[in-house]
C-alpha cells in the first residue's frame, strides 16, 4: 500500500477533529476531495478506516492503528527535516505548538517573533486548547509542545517552568466589588459577565469551575481579544476574568479596577511540556530553547 504524507496528514487532522469537513478544511482541502482520498486509502487498505456517524467520525481500530503510525512517520520526517534544514535553504521545517489561552495571547507573541527571525527556514502551526487537551495530544504524538496550567497532571510527559499566570476579575471603577482585595469565583459569579468566544481554552476553563460550583455564568456579551472584553467592562457591561498581565494593561486610562481571584486553581505556573526532548525535531527543540531562555529573563 502507498500513502503520501498528505494522506496522512489529512486522516490525522480528520480523527483528531472528528469531522472529515473540520479535518479538511484545518489541512486546507477541500471536504470533498478528502472523503475521496479517504475512500481510496480505505480501498487501498481493504478495511474501513473510519466510523461515519450522524455527529461526524471516529475512527475504526484499523483507522486508530494507522493514525498511530502515520504520526510516527510525520514525526521522523518532522526530525529528518529539521537535521537537514540547516544544509537546504530551500527545505523548510514546521513545528506544532499547542497553547492555553493566557500563553497564547499574553505572553508568546514576543517570544515568537524573537524566534521566527531568527529560524527563517521554520514555520509555526500554533492551536489554542484547554491544559488537559494538550497533554493528551503532546501524549499522544499529535504535538511537538504544550504550553499548560501546572494544576492538571502531565502524566508522564516532561515539563518545565515557563511563567506565573495569575487570573484576576476586571470591575469599572465604582462597582461594588471596586474596594475588594481579593474575590472568590463563586461570589464573581453573582455579576453579569463579559468574555472571550466560545472557542476559548479559558472561557471552557471558566465554565467547568462555575459548574463545580453548581452554577452557570451569566454571558452578557463574548468578544475576540482581552482588551475588547476589558473596553466593555470599563463601560459597565458586566465583569470578566482575565490574565492580570491583560488587566494591568488595560487598566492605564484608569477606568477599571482589577481584583485577584483568591481561588487556588486562579494562580497557576505556566509550563512548556513535551513527551521527551531527545525525541524533538532539532527546529522544534531550539524553539523550547529559546523560550525557556527568554522568560528566565
Amino acid at each position: 500500500m502507498r500513502f503520501d504524507l498528505a494522506d496522512l496528514r489529512l486522516f490525522l487532522s480528520v480523527t483528531e477533529s472528528s469531522s472529515i469537513t473540520q479535518g479538511a478544511n484545518n489541512a486546507h482541502v477541500a471536504p470533498p476531495s478528502a472523503s475521496e482520498r479517504i475512500r481510496n486509502m480505505e480501498h487501498e487498505i481493504g478495511t474501513a478506516l473510519l466510523f461515519r456517524e450522524s455527529r461526524g467520525v471516529r475512527p475504526t481500530p484499523a483507522g486508530i492503528a494507522l493514525a498511530h503510525h502515520a504520526r510516527t512517520i510525520l514525526k521522523q520526517n518532522e526530525v529528518m527535516r529539521g537535521e537537514l534544514s540547516e544544509y537546504a535553504n530551500g527545505l523548510r521545517g514546521r513545528i506544532r505548538l499547542l497553547s492555553n489561552t493566557a500563553g497564547l495571547s499574553e505572553f508568546l507573541p514576543d517570544l515568537l517573533s524573537d524566534y521566527l527571525r531568527t529560524y527563517q527556514n521554520v514555520d509555526l502551526e500554533i492551536e489554542e486548547r484547554p491544559s488537559h487537551e494538550i497533554i493528551q495530544a503532546i501524549s499522544c504524538g499529535a504535538g511537538d509542545a504544550g504550553i499548560v496550567a501546572d494544576i492538571f497532571p502531565i502524566g508522564q510527559l516532561r515539563s518545565f517552568p515557563f511563567v506565573v499566570d495569575q487570573l484576576v476579575l476586571v470591575v469599572p471603577a465604582g462597582h461594588a466589588f471596586s474596594e475588594l482585595t481579593g474575590v472568590e469565583f463563586s461570589q464573581a459569579l453573582t455579576q453579569d459577565f463579559v468574555g472571550l468566544m466560545r472557542n476559548s481554552a479559558l472561557m471552557d476553563h471558566l465554565e467547568s469551575h462555575a459548574t463545580r460550583l453548581s452554577k452557570t455564568i451569566r454571558w452578557r456579551v463574548r468578544l475576540s481579544t482581552f482588551d475588547a472584553v476589558c473596553r466593555l467592562v470599563e463601560q459597565g457591561i458586566g465583569v470578566a476574568v482575565v490574565p492580570e498581565r491583560a488587566a494591568v494593561r488595560a487598566q492605564l486610562n484608569g477606568n477599571l479596577v482589577c481584583i485577584k481571584l483568591s481561588d487556588a486553581w486562579a494562580r497557576r505556573r505556566l509550563m512548556i511540556c513535551v513527551r521527551e526532548l531527545d525525541e524533538l525535531p532539532k527546529h522544534a527543540r531550539q524553539l523550547v530553547d529559546h523560550i525557556l531562555s527568554k522568560s528566565a529573563t
